[in-house]
């Protein structure tokens, strides 16, 4: 993911991605001016567009 500068950020895409069903949990390494690394723990399959949205919805582009 590009774009992301601080620990808000951070706040921003995991209250996002937290909100999509059937997400359990979600972490965020921070690399700023980087690609950052979001890491989501659901108990099923998720469908990634909806992954994507949430991070668009924060302000975010999901590369890769």
């Amino acid at each position: 993911m590009r774009g992301m500068t601080c620990a808000h950020c951070v706040s921003s895409v995991t209250e996002e991605i937290t909100e999509v069903p059937g997400v359990l949990s979600v972490s965020v390494d921070l690399v700023i001016d980087g690609d950052s690394v979001v890491n989501v723990e659901s108990g099923s399959e998720i469908d990634e567009e909806l992954i994507r949205a949430a991070i668009d919805e924060a302000g975010y582009d999901l590369v890769g």
